[in-house]
């Protein structure tokens, strides 16, 4: 049966993010069709029209506002043309579903917040392991491990040109590994924990011998919540082999293992208590994420991934930016 009250989409960047996730994600859905793209590729465009005819093509975001009435964008772009294009498409009335981070600092957060407000814009940030139910399961297991006292997060692969295009250049990247990978973990501590009391972080960018850039490849974060007696560390790097991505929570009961696909409650003599596993939950965890956007701008769903939830998530990264300069904690409170 034919859907009338389908919601026209328009994506912005064919990256592997959107031809891996997002518009696989727009032809399984029955709510969306995708009517137009903009990539500044034009091989890559022309490839991508070549694939899906029916798709109108654009090199540009402006002639694409100019020429195309959508109900929302899914904008998936390096991180420099990020705050400048999120605006625009605000002031042109336009819901937007885009990729982390939300904004490069807090000042442009702030003000895309108050334009989204002024002309009623949903505005929501992809990060789909919120919609996998592995990473939310881990509410229930972590009840079960008494009082939680330190938390250990890893998110680490080997790249052998950490320097190569904008992510390695500070000033068009707004921060290195922290802020791009680094962001879906901060994600987890912040929808997990809350924002933390204290944050300290080292970083590094010599992960590499023949390749020279600012933009850091390496970050270790310490941060602690001074009520809860509860600390934890977060590493992220970009050449540390091997691949590895996992969230331990460590209590006077035992602790619970976090990682793609699995999540663990093991006792404090580290005997396995149970288990739950998901095989192939990624392509429908993109699906979950644009099925719910669709529901938040039909005011069928909260906004759970809103402008302002991700304050804090910048919050903390910019303080363990600073404190890596001023050596010493910073709280990312006095942020807001």
């Amino acid at each position: 049966m034919k859907n009338n009250n389908k919601l026209k989409v328009g994506v912005i960047g064919l990256g592997h993010q959107s031809l891996e996730d997002h518009i696989p994600a727009i032809k399984a859905s029955l709510d969306v069709n995708l009517v137009a793209v903009v990539e500044i590729d034009k091989n890559r465009l022309q490839s991508f029209l070549k694939d899906n005819p029916a798709v109108r093509g654009y090199k540009s975001l402006d002639n694409f506002l100019k020429k195309e009435k959508v109900d929302f964008i899914i904008l998936a772009v390096p991180h420099y043309l990020h705050d400048e294009m999120t605006k625009k498409i605000i002031k042109n009335k336009i819901h937007i579903l885009k990729e982390k981070p939300f904004s490069t600092n807090l000042k442009e957060a702030k003000e895309i917040i108050k334009m989204a407000n002024k002309y009623n814009v949903k505005v929501s940030t992809t990060l789909q392991r919120r919609f996998n139910p592995i990473y939310s399961t881990f509410f229930q297991l972590a009840d079960k491990i008494g009082k939680p006292f330190y938390i250990e997060i890893k998110y680490t692969f080997f790249t052998d040109k950490p320097g190569e295009g904008w992510r390695g250049k500070n000033k068009l990247a707004g921060g290195g590994c922290l802020l791009d990978m680094g962001y879906h973990m901060v994600d987890l501590l912040m929808w997990y924990f809350g924002l933390a009391d204290k944050v300290m972080a080292e970083t590094s960018c010599t992960g590499n011998d023949f390749q020279q850039y600012d933009a850091e490849d390496t970050a270790q974060v310490l941060f602690k919540w001074e009520s809860k007696s509860l600390w934890g560390s977060l590493l992220v790097s970009r050449v540390i082999p091997p691949k590895q991505e996992f969230l331990n929570l460590y209590g006077t009961r035992g602790c619970i293992h976090l990682e793609r696909g699995k999540i663990e409650r093991y006792s404090s003599n580290g005997e396995l208590c149970e288990s739950l596993k998901r095989e192939n939950s990624w392509p429908s965890a993109a699906q979950d994420q644009l099925d719910y956007f669709i529901k938040v701008i039909r005011g069928e769903k909260e906004n759970i991934n809103s402008p302002e939830s991700h304050l804090c998530h910048l919050a903390f990264i910019e303080a363990a930016y600073k404190s890596k300069i001023l050596n010493k904690y910073i709280n990312p409170k006095e942020f807001f």
